[in-house]
């Protein structure tokens, strides 16, 4: 079976990538990529790779590069995307895929051109529990979707240390509540209308943050199901035996199912009335790779292994670059919601920058 070779751009978060691909039996790692040479340097010893460069045009150029991995700072995303697909490589991208959808139609366009696809990085689906949470979906174990609930809650005061995090264009509600609700539009790809409230709390206004750092979202279909989706960023959490950091519950007719992220822990009630919790402890040193629980490298090895076998099948991948627009939307939405304490619809968003709903189907 031959490797795409694959290119990564942004080595902070693409240090996971770097792991990934080095372990991954799909692709060949043909070179990396930072602005920051330190960093190249110290990827450099910490893998043992020596093929590194400070400049993107060395990977857009490189012809031996079938896919380049995006790990930039989320307001050049939509810039790299588009140098990637120009020179025809097809694209994996970190969450949030854009910062605005000022260039969302030219990269359709171009996508559309150059035929070259986008995976974006949404790597919460590619965990254990929420990788057999859809399997059991998918089976109808759960019966017919009656609503979902996902929470994203993290005592992240230690991002404070870090200078950008108090700048004002840093936004809890892209950094880290993106994560639940690509969960909901998982299940609810056709949300038409968002409300909610957010607030900063003491201990984040303290550490000097901008932007809420605590949110509370409704979310209603066009169909007329309800979805909710909470974060809270710096405040103390509970132990993992009450509450896993992230999470994603399932609610159906016949049964329900609970995916517990950072726990590899996962739950159901099925159609048959059977209750069933697994944990995956084996799978540990896949998922967390480096110090601690950062960097989960084993997500991004599941969803780069994903998208390689969807290029070579010829088979859809998702999120795409039409769901990774979607979602960005509503996350636009949500923000707009914030501030004006009001419902915000999604197609309202996708006017402004002369999208409609039908070119992301």
């Amino acid at each position: 079976m031959d490797k795409l070779g694959i290119g990564i751009l942004g080595l902070g978060e693409g240090r996971s990538t770097m792991s990934a691909a080095l372990q991954s039996d799909n692709y060949e790692l043909i070179a990396i990529c930072d602005r920051n040479e330190a960093l190249c340097r110290q990827r450099e010893k910490e893998f043992d790779f020596h093929r590194w460069t400070t400049e993107y045009n060395d990977l857009l150029q490189d012809p031996r590069i079938d896919v380049i991995g995006i790990y930039t700072p989320d307001h050049l995303h939509a810039e790299h995307t588009k140098q990637a697909l120009l020179h025809k490589k097809h694209v994996v991208c970190a969450k949030p895929f854009l910062d605005d959808l000022s260039e969302a139609k030219e990269l359709l366009r171009i996508s559309r051109e150059t035929g070259r696809r986008v995976m974006v990085g949404q790597s919460s689906r590619f965990f254990q529990p929420m990788i057999e949470q859809r399997k059991d979906y998918e089976k109808g174990e759960i019966g017919e979707l009656i609503t979902v609930e996902s929470w994203y809650n993290a005592d992240q005061r230690w991002f404070l240390a870090k200078p950008w995090s108090l700048q004002p264009a840093f936004k809890w509600l892209y950094g880290g509540l993106s994560h639940p609700v690509d969960f909901i539009r998982w299940y609810l790809p056709d949300i038409e209308e968002v409300m909610g409230f957010g607030m900063l709390s003491e201990n984040g206004r303290s550490g000097g943050l901008k932007n809420e750092d605590t949110m509370h979202f409704i979310f209603r279909t066009k169909s007329g199901k309800v979805a909710r989706v909470s974060g809270a960023y710096t405040g103390p959490i509970q132990p993992v035996q009450r509450e896993s950091e992230m999470s994603c519950i399932l609610r159906g007719t016949k049964g329900c199912s609970q995916g517990d992220y950072m726990d590899l822990r996962y739950a159901i009630t099925n159609r048959e009335g059977e209750e069933k919790i697994l944990t995956w402890e084996n799978k540990l040193k896949h998922f967390f790779r480096f110090e601690g629980k950062s960097h989960h490298a084993g997500e991004y090895q599941n969803y780069l292994d994903y998208f390689a076998e969807a290029l070579r099948s010829g088979t859809p991948n998702s999120p795409d670059l039409k769901e990774g627009i979607g979602t960005v939307a509503v996350l636009l939405a949500m923000d707009e919601s914030l501030r004006t304490g009001a419902p915000v619809k999604v197609s309202a968003i996708l006017a402004r920058y002369g999208l409609t709903e039908e070119e992301l189907r």
